[in-house]
């Protein structure tokens, strides 16, 4: 499912209030910083939430574009809080300045749709939020390599997590290398005609040196997260790509990697 960041249609219609939101309050909630991802995000939960899935799997961008992700639900909560309140205490004035300018009652009905929807949309959001913090229905798994960046960024997603009461107990550690098994290195000394000594020789020097700054990062994060599930997964020869390479994946989750030493 992909869905239009850009909520306000071209013909006018501002979060499916139709053509006749006055240009007063669409002014004021485009004026909202973010609000344009936030109803984004919403309408994504509300189309999830009326669907019927065991399991549903968000698959976010990099850290930064997470935490903005993840921080939504709070932005659209406080920011139509903001705008029923303005209805609750301006609602007259913005009565009669629309009289002032010879706003139609339609107009002003459409106002007053427009802020029942916002009001049945934050009411969405007070739930998704509730879901989200509710480490029964919702957890998040950290997937990195064994790289300072990115244990960095991953520490940084843990303790944000944290802070906003989401449940993270899994980490997934990527592309770990490992030392040629026999049949291997046979495989590829026969492929590139040449020695399987040959073969040895010229990876054992590279792959040892990654393995030993890979373990380094690795013991920092058995340190760092000695009560987290941590998942060893080794570094793949193709792309996790298609349904028959995702089904692979998941076997090696489910089941995982035991290196040679």
């Amino acid at each position: 499912m992909e869905i239009d960041p850009n909520f306000e249609t071209s013909d006018g219609d501002v979060l499916g209030m139709g053509a006749q939101s006055s240009g007063l309050l669409s002014n004021l909630t485009n004026s909202i910083p973010g609000i344009d991802e936030a109803i984004s995000f919403g309408e994504l939960l509300r189309q999830v939430h009326s669907l019927e899935y065991d399991c549903i799997v968000f698959d976010t961008a990099p850290t930064g574009h997470t935490l903005r992700l993840l921080s939504f639900p709070t932005l659209m909560e406080n920011a139509l809080a903001k705008l029923v309140t303005m209805k609750a205490q301006f609602g007259g004035l913005f009565a009669a300045m629309q009289g002032m300018m010879g706003a139609s009652g339609s107009s002003m009905g459409s106002d007053e749709d427009m802020f029942s929807r916002l009001e049945s949309m934050k009411q969405l959001i007070e739930e998704v939020n509730v879901q989200f913090k509710d480490p029964e229905k919702t957890t998040f798994v950290c997937v990195c390599i064994a790289e300072f960046l990115s244990l960095y960024e991953t520490e940084r997603l843990v303790q944000e997590l944290a802070k906003q009461g989401m449940d993270t107990r899994v980490i997934i550690v990527n592309q770990l290398v490992q030392l040629l098994s026999p049949a291997r290195r046979k495989e590829l000394a026969e492929k590139h005609g040449i020695s399987e000594e040959a073969v040895k020789s010229v990876c054992l020097a590279q792959i040892d040196s990654r393995m030993q700054m890979q373990k380094k990062y690795l013991d920092q994060i058995a340190e760092l997260y000695e009560d987290f599930h941590v998942v060893r997964m080794p570094l793949l020869e193709h792309e996790v790509r298609g349904v028959d390479a995702l089904g692979e994946y998941a076997k090696r989750l489910l089941d995982p990697h035991q290196f040679e030493v």
